[in-house]
């Protein structure tokens, strides 16, 4: 059985994530601590999925603390101690749902995920009759507010008058971002920050269409000669950001990643500071770690947890990971082991008070960056992936190799490509950077292409 994908447990609230399931996860999950914290998103579907997966939770003996209707990070903050369960489906269409479990602040990592899905095949039993956990409801979202605000004012500029626009997207961002960045003092126009499920405003996920009234807006703005001096979007959960100039542009995720990895980098007094990223981001993450002293560790898709577990446990007493974070989704391990939008914003307004976003972008080399899917059907994958694995570095034979997570190659000018199977969907993803990124990709994608043919008898 294989409920979990590369980030908890999502799906179809009627026909997926049902609360049959999650009442099956909660009773496979109480059986893994005595004490959960148990929180959702404002999806419609919320509030019966986590009736269910507390009830499942509280008769394996589990007791439940309900902190209501938060953001994921403010939940992940509350397992600190203890387990906890998120009932979420992060930035996936309103009638889709979820679970995400973690413990003492970090999510699941896949041989928990695989107990959990174990226990639900084999069908979880109850706890005896008297065993029966308790259930109380609790409110954190003071205390993870105030906990991300202390976290920025060490170590950031103060943000005395600094305009920033949050769009929340009705998600519940609202319930944190605006308030963290007033109390750092911000000027703060907070965008859709109701908390709705039917997500009316927007979709959940904040891509730069979806977000393109917000963009106008602060184009607007800039135009009329009140400008703000930072614009940043959220998904539903505000576990991903992202980030928009005075323009309206959307600054891109890897451009994020790498400025926030130089930061901590260079904050460091670690003789070994390591940021832990995922193998289809940028070059210019590398680049920036190199050039503050730090090195970059790469880990596969939604496992930034155990990224960064290994690379402490490969290091030496010299080492810290300073930072970890894939496209869109940080965490910022000086302040919990679990990925955090909110935190994000606070971190990205301190830079920009200090120095400016413009300033900060410059010294990133932003080349032109390309994502392709090849068609490729399930069955051809592994197949297609191992003649790849021969066949793509003949074409580009100057590359430097890489097989732990897909097949990356890295130029000696800079440029890089990434070709990993989708976990998905029927496809192998072509991901490229390159200042030819067109060439890069016709000659990659010929390779691809040629695989699936070949491997298909």
């Amino acid at each position: 059985m294989d409920l979990f994908g590369t980030a908890g447990i999502r799906g179809d609230a009627r026909s997926e994530v049902t609360p049959e399931l999650a009442l099956a996860v909660g009773r496979a999950a109480g059986r893994e601590a005595d004490a959960f914290a148990l929180g959702r998103d404002g999806r419609e579907t919320g509030l019966a999925l986590a009736d269910a997966v507390a009830a499942g939770l509280a008769s394996a003996g589990a007791d439940v603390e309900r902190v209501g209707v938060v953001p994921t990070p403010a939940l992940a903050s509350a397992s600190r101690g203890r387990h906890g369960a998120m009932v979420t489906a992060s930035h996936n269409p309103p009638a889709d749902n979820g679970i995400k479990l973690f413990a003492d602040g970090e999510e699941y990592d896949r041989a928990a995920e695989r107990r959990i899905e174990r226990r639900v095949e084999e069908g979880a039993p109850s706890a005896a009759w008297d065993e029966w956990g308790d259930t109380e409801r609790a409110s954190v979202l003071t205390d993870y507010r105030t906990a991300v605000a202390d976290y920025a004012r060490g170590r950031g500029a103060p943000l005395d008058g600094l305009r920033v626009a949050v769009d929340c997207g009705t998600g519940t961002a609202g319930l944190a971002t605006p308030q963290v960045l007033r109390a750092l003092g911000a000027d703060v126009l907070a965008v859709d920050a109701n908390v709705d499920g039917h997500f009316p405003a927007r979709e959940s996920k904040p891509t730069p269409e979806s977000i393109g009234t917000f963009r106008d807006l602060l184009a607007r703005r800039r135009e009329a000669g009140d400008p703000v001096a930072l614009g940043v979007a959220h998904d539903g959960d505000a576990d991903r950001i992202v980030v928009v100039d005075e323009t309206g542009e959307v600054v891109h995720e890897d451009t994020v990643l790498a400025i926030l990895a130089e930061h901590y980098v260079r904050a460091s007094d670690a003789d070994d500071p390591v940021v832990v990223t995922t193998p289809n981001a940028s070059g210019r993450i590398d680049e920036r770690v190199r050039a503050a002293g730090g090195r970059v560790e790469r880990v596969r898709l939604g496992a930034l947890h155990e990224g960064v577990a290994a690379a402490r446990k490969a290091g030496s007493a010299d080492t810290a990971v300073v930072f970890a974070a894939e496209p869109w989704k940080h965490m910022h391990t000086a302040f919990g082991p679990w990925i955090d939008g909110v935190a994000s914003a606070a971190a990205i307004a301190g830079l920009v008070a200090a120095s400016g976003l413009d300033a900060l972008r410059e010294p990133v080399a932003e080349r032109p960056y390309r994502k392709v899917a090849v068609d490729c059907p399930d069955d051809r994958k592994p197949a297609a992936m191992e003649r790849l694995r021969e066949t793509l570095p003949a074409e580009f034979p100057d590359a430097e190799v890489s097989t732990e997570h897909g097949l990356r190659l890295e130029l000696p000018d800079g440029s890089w490509l990434l070709v990993r199977p989708s976990g998905t969907e029927p496809y192998v993803r072509l991901y490229a950077e390159s200042e030819n990124v067109a060439e890069l990709v016709r000659g990659a994608r010929e390779c691809i292409e040629d695989a699936v043919r070949q491997v298909g008898g």
